[in-house]
């Protein structure tokens, strides 16, 4: 499956469910009788869920647990991360993720489950008022304690996959079940004893919906997106705003209080903890692609904008005093694409392509004038992108395909010592260095994307890095791709980074 997209849906149906929304949940209810209710709550300002629930088991021919969850129907992922709150409760007590055929205490579902124990598990009960037994019902992860779990219908194939922080998805096993139509997804927990209550906190919950292998948005209408902020110590994500409609690529403003993202051409402005935005003035500039950054000083703007009748696109770097003004024009020559500030506010690097260089390279010109000078030389089937200065100006990090996958690279500020920083089976583009030097996060596509392309709807990760390099880690999965994160898009503390999921209804 190669193209993505993210779509959630809130159906109140009709079966007597209970009508309570709960984050971006519509209903949670017991299934069973358990003796002890229990509750779902949402808490709006971090974006967690506090889960509790009581009940003998999630087992053999009937279950007891609290729900919390949506009707849809199609194909689906779901993923969270979860972990019990409070200590000397059973062992074998349960939270994870449900794919559930009702809301009957015998229903058919299959659960990716966390046990107190910490074993990871997938388990199913194949038709209703089926007994689950060991083994014939459970697939057991090889590893235990995994923080992150996902659930994907897939037709009549549902996967489950897990990750403990920092790693990859695994897939841990599969299990084809004969549904037709609507089912039941969302959190579960059961305490495994009558008498008490479990808790769990589950965060980063996202309910996302595949499309078909030859989904192409410029055609068929641009999805929605979600524009998220992660804080980079905890990885809790918190989503600020949505569109059923596209919009990309955020920059935070130098006071720390806004972000900066374009959408339909424009640049606009919202508040960091989310509200109303409000569009940037950027003159007769109107037809702006993703590719914009605020200087290092905060006194200025660039971006690329499309001049009409222009060749390669038309995209051409502009620059302009962020308190306004008429922009200036720094290449005439189509295409190039705004990429970083120097640390002396007085020179930009951009990614183009030139008559006599038919491929992309890297450029940097001085906003006062003079000539361009390219940095690199690539060669035909190779591509370079995402030049960015390091804070003190001694590198620029770039992504760049020399080794024959994308990987990311920096060189010297005169395109001297070149050096490879990432090794890896996957495509890595768009590094950006945190203010204070310390850290790179990137996008990663997996190895089936071509070398060379950074499409919208993949299953991506963002990974974090030393920028000295080192060993990167994963810090969220996600759909997403071109305009995610294609700008600077780390806080001025260095504490949190913005970007942007697709996510929603087309329009």
């Amino acid at each position: 499956m190669r193209h993505f997209i993210s779509f959630l849906i809130f159906i109140a149906a009709g079966l007597g469910f209970s009508q309570s929304s709960v984050g971006i949940f519509n209903n949670n209810r017991d299934i069973g009788e358990p003796k002890n209710k229990g509750i779902a709550s949402y808490n709006e300002g971090s974006q967690t869920y506090d889960l509790s629930g009581s009940g003998y088991n999630v087992w053999f021919d009937r279950d007891e647990f609290n729900y919390l969850f949506n009707e849809i129907e199609g194909d689906f992922i779901i993923t969270a991360n979860l972990k019990f709150t409070g200590e000397g409760e059973n062992p074998h007590r349960k939270v994870g993720l449900m794919i559930r055929q009702s809301s009957a205490k015998d229903a058919a579902h299959v659960t990716a489950a966390l046990h107190g124990n910490g074993l990871t598990s997938l388990q199913w009960r194949e038709k209703k008022a089926d007994s689950m037994k060991n083994p014939q019902t459970e697939i057991t992860a090889p590893k235990t304690n995994y923080e992150i779990l996902q659930l994907e219908r897939k037709g009549d194939l549902v996967i489950m996959r897990a990750a403990h922080p920092g790693e990859e998805l695994q897939k841990i096993g599969s299990h084809k079940i004969d549904w037709n139509g609507k089912v039941l997804a969302g959190l579960f927990i059961t305490s495994h004893d009558e008498n008490a209550t479990a808790k769990a906190e589950a965060w980063n919950v996202r309910i996302d919906k595949p499309v078909p292998e030859t989904y192409d948005p410029n055609e068929q209408g641009w999805i929605g997106c979600r524009l998220e902020i992660m804080d980079i110590d905890t990885q809790k994500r918190k989503v600020i705003y949505k569109k059923n409609g596209r919009f990309e690529a955020p920059n935070w403003m130098p006071e720390g209080k806004k972000l900066l993202f374009n959408m339909d051409g424009s640049l606009y402005n919202i508040p960091v903890q989310g509200g109303e935005i409000t569009k940037f003035d950027t003159g007769f500039a109107d037809n702006l692609n993703n590719d914009h950054g605020i200087s290092l000083d905060g006194k200025m703007l660039a971006f690329s904008h499309h001049r009409e009748n222009k060749p390669g696109w038309g995209s051409t770097v502009y620059v302009m005093p962020m308190a306004g003004g008429t922009p200036k024009l720094i290449t005439e020559e189509t295409p190039s694409y705004w990429h970083g500030w120097a640390p002396g506010n007085d020179t930009v690097a951009y990614v183009a392509t030139r008559e006599d260089n038919p491929t992309f390279d890297i450029y940097k010109k001085s906003v006062n004038g003079g000539k361009e000078i390219a940095l690199t030389n690539t060669q035909e089937g190779e591509h370079v992108d995402g030049s960015e200065y390091s804070p003190d100006g001694k590198y620029i990090y770039y992504n760049g395909s020399s080794s024959g996958t994308m990987q990311l690279w920096r060189m010297k500020p005169d395109g001297s010592q070149k050096e490879q920083l990432t090794f890896d089976a996957n495509n890595d583009w768009f590094p950006h260095i945190s203010p204070d030097g310390k850290w790179i996060v990137y996008i990663s596509f997996p190895p089936e994307i071509p070398v060379n392309d950074h499409p919208s709807y993949k299953r991506v990760t963002l990974k974090l890095m030393p920028a000295e390099g080192g060993v990167p880690k994963v810090i969220a999965y996600l759909y997403g791709g071109q305009g995610t994160i294609n700008v600077p898009s780390w806080s001025p503390d260095s504490k949190h980074f913005a970007f942007v999921s697709n996510s929603g209804e087309r329009e």
